[in-house]
């Protein structure tokens, strides 16, 4: 017999508010609790009162189906259409007319493409300062500049550029308001360096994307995407090598890299509407239900990791389970940009000194990314 899926087990509730509050003030010890209470059940699923039906699952065969089973769980009325930033584009169409579209974005930002981009985003690096300063702030802005140099060369106007982004690193409902003077200027600003690669040519990103259907407002949605993405991850990189100065290593890195991102994902839940009805393990779940999936989650489940809170890059000497490990999602729908930011990445700690942790606060701090509270004050060694 099919299970209603109110029946499934949900975290502890608020009176009157269900999930809502605990969702805005502390969405990370409320999936927690919810995940623990879905395994003393010996399920993978539980159910999320945000003012409609949601369920959030975690188990490698949810991720797999959630991200495989692109007609029935769909991005359209996912979490992403309400933030402006990231309302559009490719992250908001579904089958069949993503692949197509997909197609034709990823010869920009594949593995040739990135290589072409590498010594100029290399240029465009902050130095790394003689003084203590704030690792944060400082990935902050290296990844801004070198996101302006593999974009557009340079060209894009950096305090216009910087203003964009900044609301992105603002709790909720920040993120989530309408900017429409600030957003103007930006696609302005997109459009004219992009009318001018379409006369004198280019070898940056803009230049690729300036020709393709809807390549303009793919510029702005992916800028965004990537550089909070970006910059959080190296940012906990960089504070965990203070603390385990070992893997300062260029051949070592890329396991930091990995651990990191099992951590600390920046993309720490993603969500889908469900197209139709779904039976998922006993339990039917209605047409229109949100289903989430939680890279956090899913990364730190005792079941599938060892040790799962301890920082262990020697873990990478084998491969994960498989679906357990999605930082940059899976499937047809696989980050856009996940060659850019790791390339990005590895750069930067190849090039960096070794550093030594002063104080800070690493708690992790979700808002449309996931990223450290900070500040996260380091020196050179």
């Amino acid at each position: 017999m099919t299970a209603s899926f109110k029946t499934l087990p949900e975290p502890h509730t608020r009176p009157g508010s269900g999930h809502l509050q605990d969702w805005a003030l502390g969405p990370l010890p409320l999936i927690e609790q919810g995940a623990q209470r879905a395994r003393l059940g010996g399920g993978d699923l539980f159910r999320l009162r945000l003012g409609g039906p949601a369920v959030v699952g975690f188990s490698p065969a949810w991720n797999r189906r959630v991200l495989t089973d692109l007609t029935t769980f769909v991005s359209r009325g996912s979490f992403s259409a309400v933030v402006p930033y990231l309302a559009g584009g490719v992250i908001l169409t579904d089958a069949p007319e993503h692949a197509a579209r997909r197609q034709r974005l990823n010869p920009g930002f594949g593995r040739a493409s990135v290589e072409r981009l590498r010594e100029r985003m290399r240029q465009a690096r902050t130095p790394v300062p003689r003084q203590p300063f704030d690792a944060l702030a400082w990935a902050d802005e290296t990844v801004r500049r070198q996101l302006n140099a593999a974009y557009f060369s340079g060209d894009f106007d950096d305090t216009l550029l910087a203003a964009f982004l900044a609301p992105l690193r603002r709790p909720f409902p920040v993120p989530a308001l309408p900017r429409p003077l600030l957003f103007r200027r930006v696609e302005q600003e997109i459009k004219r360096l992009a009318e001018r690669r379409l006369v004198e040519g280019g070898d940056d990103l803009l230049s690729s994307l300036a020709p393709l259907p809807g390549g303009l407002t793919e510029t702005r949605i992916s800028l965004a995407a990537a550089h909070d993405t970006t910059t959080h991850a190296l940012a906990y990189a960089l504070w965990a090598l203070t603390n385990r100065p070992e893997f300062q290593a260029a051949d070592t890195h890329p396991a930091v890299l990995k651990e990191v991102l099992r951590l600390y994902p920046p993309g720490w839940m993603g969500s889908r509407r469900l197209s139709r009805a779904v039976e998922w393990r006993g339990t039917e779940l209605p047409r229109g239900t949100l289903a989430l999936y939680s890279p956090y989650l899913t990364g730190r489940d005792p079941a599938l990791w060892a040790r799962p809170l301890d920082f262990r890059p020697e873990r990478w000497e084998k491969p994960p389970p498989a679906w357990a490990y999605l930082p940059f999602g899976g499937g047809e729908r696989t980050c856009l940009g996940l060659h850019l930011a790791q390339t990005l990445i590895l750069d930067v700690l190849a090039e960096t000194p070794p550093l030594r942790a002063r104080w800070g606060n690493d708690e992790p701090h979700p808002g449309v990314t996931l990223g450290p509270r900070g500040p996260l004050v380091v020196e050179r060694r």
